[in-house]
């Protein structure tokens, strides 16, 4: 089953408002500034990599490639923002160590989708 990176991506980007939106008015009065500002980062890497799922969807439209990228910015933007909500919400800080793996694989995909990219047809 091929993933429909399109639509995934424009449903993470609703999610990734939806959670802005939440951080900006529901969390605002609960939680301590320093907190706001991590939920903050986590929205931003989250609406950011909804984005690059979009523009992921459309180029394997355009050409038949590996869905790796795709997969390695989902699980990333999952992991990566997920950890930094968890911790807001009350989560274990020792969530924060595992933030940096998330990261890891957002970097990845933006390497392997940039090497994709650049191979000629």
């Amino acid at each position: 089953m091929k993933a429909n990176w399109i639509a995934i991506g424009a449903a993470s980007g609703a999610l990734a408002v939806l959670l802005g939106a939440f951080g900006a008015h529901g969390l605002k009065s609960r939680v301590t500034a320093g907190d706001l500002e991590i939920w903050h980062t986590g929205v931003q890497y989250h609406a950011l990599h909804a984005i690059a799922l979009v523009l992921f969807g459309l180029f394997q439209e355009r050409r038949a490639t590996s869905a790796g990228p795709g997969w390695s910015f989902f699980l990333g933007s999952f992991v990566f923002s997920g950890t930094l909500y968890g911790i807001v919400l009350g989560g274990p800080r020792w969530l924060g160590a595992i933030t940096p793996f998330g990261g890891v694989a957002l970097i990845g995909a933006w390497v392997w989708f940039a090497a994709l990219a650049a191979r000629r047809r």
